[in-house]
This record gives C-alpha cells, structure tokens and sequence, in this order.
C-alpha cells in the first residue's frame, strides 16, 4: 500500500521571479494529510490560500500561475515539478511576492531544498488517478494525449519539433517518472528561448534582469554564449513543464502522456479534462454515482416536471459562478413526436430552456437562504451550431457573468460531443419566492 507523504523539516529557497525579476522568498512547511498542495501569499495584508489544483490555474502566457479571485501565484510550474517528482502529496508552500523564484531557470534549486527538508510517509493511503479513458486535445499542428498503460507510474513521451529552426533540431525523449530520475536526467533542464522570442519579452518589460548566460537563448547557431547541460536539454524541460502542470490534478497519475509541440495552453486544458475525471472517479467511489446532484436532489430545487425538467444531473459546481449538468436525450421524448418526426430534431427552444434550468441550480445556491429565485428575463446572442438528435448526452454549462441586487446574466452553452451544439447569454430577475 502506498502512503501519503510531506516533508519532515522546514525548508526554504529565494531569488528573483523568472518574469517579473522582482525578489520573492519561499518556505516549504509540513502539511496534515489529505491537505494537498497549497499556496499562500504571505505578503499580503492578509495572507491568501491557493490550492494548487485545476480549477485556480490563472490564463497566462508561456507559464503556470494560480489564482484567487484578484490574487496571483506566478510561474509555479518549476516548483510543482519538484514537488510532483519527489512524491510529496501534502506541502505548504509560503511565497512572499508575486511570483515564485527562479533559481538556475530549473528545477533543480527546488528539488534540492525539498530533498533536503526529507520526505517522510503519512499514516493516510495515497489516492492515485489511473487514466481508464484515451483523452487527447489539438491546437493548430500541436496534441497532446493521456492514455491508459500497463505501469503503475507516470509515462511521458515528448515530441519537440521546432519546424526547421536550426538551433534546435527534432528532440524526442521518453521517460519514466521517479525521484532519482527525476534529479539526475530533468532537474537540471533549464528554461530556453529563440533569440526572437527573449528580444520581445524584453521589449514588453519582462525578463530584464535575465542575461543570456542565466537561461538558454538559442538562435539559428545554438545556445549563444552557453552551452547544454544535455545535447537535448529543450525537450527534457518541457517534460519538466508537463510534470509540473499535471501536479494541478491534485492526485498523482498513472499513465502515458503522449505530446507533440504542447506547451503550457494544451498542457492545462489537459490538466483540466484529467482534473474533473479524477473528481467523477472519487465520486463514483464514494456513492456510486458521478453526480453531484442526481434527479431526485434537482426535483427538489426545480418546480419543473416532466415532460418539462430537462436536467438528468449535475456534474459539477465551482462555487456559486458555475455549473456542469447533464441531458441525456431518448428517442422516447414527447416532443419527437411532432417535431420533425422523419428526422427527430430536439427543439431549439427546449434546449435554450435545459441551459435556463441549470442556471437556475447554480443560482439556487445563492438563493437558498434568501427568499429569492430567479426567473427568466430576457436571452441574447442565441445561437444553433448544431442538431441534438436522439441518443446525444448534452453537456449543459452556465457561467455567471454578473450578478446584481435585483438581476443576474449567465453564459451558457450546450455540447454534443465536444461541439458546440447552442448557446446564449441568459438574463434571469431575482424576485421574492411569495410572488411566484
């Protein structure tokens, strides 16, 4: 049985963040099992927690940050690469400033102060996510895959292919993740860049304090004034990313990763997909289902009834700004039978009313205790992408986009498959329950 694990001792690292050059201090604390990994922001007036899991990545350029509503994390990918590789599962990382040093431009600086602070075992059992399902994303001529394998660890091949650029020539690297691996044949890979690409990051302010002896710039003749540490130290360091990033599961994974030029965009909307996969697997573990609220718990909160109720489950719920529900559509529907019976077409109508009843879950939330429900105001920006037929699973989405005293919009979709079927903006009104 695999355990759980933190480190024995307190532990710290400083130096200027990669980006911003700005100085920030680092220390590693002990966590409690079951804990996970998490952030805090030590420099603010009050300090600020952040998990280090999907649902708080930051959208950021060519880095991993984190965030809590206004509050950032930068540039933690290094760190968590470490921390995923030494199979640490429970951490406090304290960061004074905004985003986390960069020692080297590796991660190596973090993997020695955390072996170091000596990795110790919990009394608690590890979870551990197996990747049951092939789950892939695209993004122009770039992929990246999760599929299952036979291997109780985590897999990576990375394909690097900078198109003819002849600085870097085709790198592909496999390898197998463990901790003395991981120190000897990753921890050292540094972070490099064309000479293009660091003359613009520069130009927008970014990197200044950095010279070209402190990272790898590569131009069309190879590392200018440097030299590797490994013949292909660029796609060891994007292996070191795609660790990093996928410590954002919050479990750690068993399986193959299979990448082909991703960088840290594809590497997230991975970490994402395999992040709400981890969270149906625990809950199926846990009661037998994967929803979150099954049909008898939204009868409870929505008037609706059949043939009118058009939620199946609820899936997911991040807070009280959004919501993941699902609509399973049967042959057997009433509504097939006089809407285009030779070619059964669901309804526009009912499926902008499906996106309306799990934005009135998601607000129901909000409204429990507050005498309040929301009712349907006004729809805009309404569109069909594509015909929802009989056996299609829509996956319902609503994100709330603002919410006031006496109003609330939500952006809402419907996917089939991955493909937008419809979508809309939605207007609900708050009104009082007694005047309904």
């Amino acid at each position: 049985m695999n355990h759980q694990k933190t480190i024995k001792a307190e532990s710290k690292i400083s130096g200027k963040g990669l980006f911003s050059g700005k100085d920030s201090k680092v220390v590693f604390r002990p966590a409690d099992a079951g804990a996970g990994i998490t952030f805090i922001r030590t420099d603010m007036p009050e300090p600020v927690r952040i998990k280090a899991i999907a649902s708080n990545i930051a959208q950021r350029s060519r880095r991993t940050s984190l965030e809590k509503g206004s509050i950032s994390i930068e540039t933690v990918e290094h760190c968590l690469a470490a921390i995923n590789a030494l199979e640490i599962d429970n951490i406090i990382v304290e960061v004074h400033g905004a985003e986390l040093p960069a020692p080297d431009c590796s991660s190596a600086g973090f993997f020695k102060v955390l072996k170091r602070a000596q990795v110790v075992e919990q009394d608690a059992k590890r979870k551990e996510f197996i990747i049951q399902e092939p789950v892939s994303i695209t993004a122009d001529d770039a992929s990246i895959y999760a599929l299952p394998y036979h291997d109780s660890a985590l897999n990576i091949t990375y394909d690097l292919d900078y198109g003819g650029h002849t600085g870097i020539d085709r790198q592909v690297f496999s390898y197998r993740l463990t901790p003395d691996g991981f120190e000897k044949h990753l921890a050292p890979a540094r972070t490099f860049l064309l000479e293009a690409e660091a003359k613009q990051l520069q130009a927008r302010g970014m990197g200044r304090h950095l010279g070209i002896k402190d990272l790898l710039v590569i131009s069309s003749d190879g590392p200018i004034k440097n030299s590797y540490r490994f013949p292909n130290e660029c796609v060891r360091h994007k292996i070191v990313d795609l660790i990093g990033d996928l410590a954002l599961i919050g479990q750690p994974v068993q399986g193959r990763i299979v990448a082909y030029k991703s960088g840290h965009s594809l590497n997230q909307q991975l970490v994402k997909r395999l992040y709400k996969a981890s969270l149906q697997t625990e809950r199926i573990q846990k009661s037998g289902t994967d929803a979150i609220l099954d049909i008898r718990r939204i009868q409870k909160i929505l008037p609706h009834r059949y043939p009118f109720l058009l939620v199946d489950k609820v899936i997911e719920v991040e807070g009280d700004v959004r919501i993941e529900a699902i609509k399973n559509v049967s042959f057997n529907e009433q509504f097939f039978q006089g809407h285009f019976p030779g070619t059964p077409i669901m309804p526009g109508v009912l499926i902008v009313e499906a996106m309306a009843q799990v934005s009135g879950l998601l607000f129901a939330q909000k409204l429990e205790h507050t005498g309040r429900v929301a009712v349907l105001l006004s729809m805009d920006g309404v569109k069909f992408r594509k015909a929802v037929t009989p056996g299609d699973q829509l996956i319902l989405s609503s994100e709330v986009v603002r919410i006031r005293k006496r109003t609330a919009q939500c952006q809402c979709k419907a996917m089939v498959r991955g493909v937008v079927a419809a979508e809309a903006q939605i207007r609900f009104m708050l009104v009082d329950d007694e005047n309904i």
